[in-house]
C-alpha cells in the first residue's frame, strides 16, 4: 500500500510534460508515487535535504526524474498555505518552469 509523506492537493500537468510521458509510454502515477514517498529522484544531496526539511516546515517540494527515453520531468508540490494545506502539485518539464 502506498504511504504518502504529504498531500499533493490538486494534481496538474503541463502540455509538455503530458507529451513527454506519452512519448515514453509512461503514466504520471509512477512518478507521483515516488514523489509522495520522498524518493526525490535525480537531485543533489543538498536539494534532497531541503525537501526533507520541507516535509516539516511546509515549504515547496521539488523532485526530478528521467522518463524511459531520458526526458527530464519535474514534480513540484507548492508550499503550505496559512492553513497548512498543500494546494497543488504540478508535473512539468524544466524548461516550462
Amino acid at each position: 500500500m502506498l504511504m504518502s509523506k504529504f498531500t499533493v492537493g490538486q494534481l496538474v500537468a503541463t502540455p509538455g510534460a503530458l507529451e513527454a510521458l506519452r512519448e515514453s509510454d509512461q503514466g504520471p502515477e509512477e512518478f507521483v508515487a515516488r514523489h509522495v514517498q520522498s524518493d526525490w529522484g535525480d537531485l543533489s544531496d543538498e536539494d534532497k535535504d531541503i525537501n526533507d526539511a520541507a516535509l516539516n516546515n511546509g515549504e515547496r517540494i521539488l523532485s526530478s526524474y528521467l522518463t524511459s527515453d531520458k526526458t527530464r520531468i519535474w514534480i513540484i508540490t507548492e508550499a503550505e498555505d496559512e492553513c497548512g494545506q498543500r494546494l497543488a502539485t504540478t508535473i512539468l518539464l524544466p524548461e516550462e518552469y
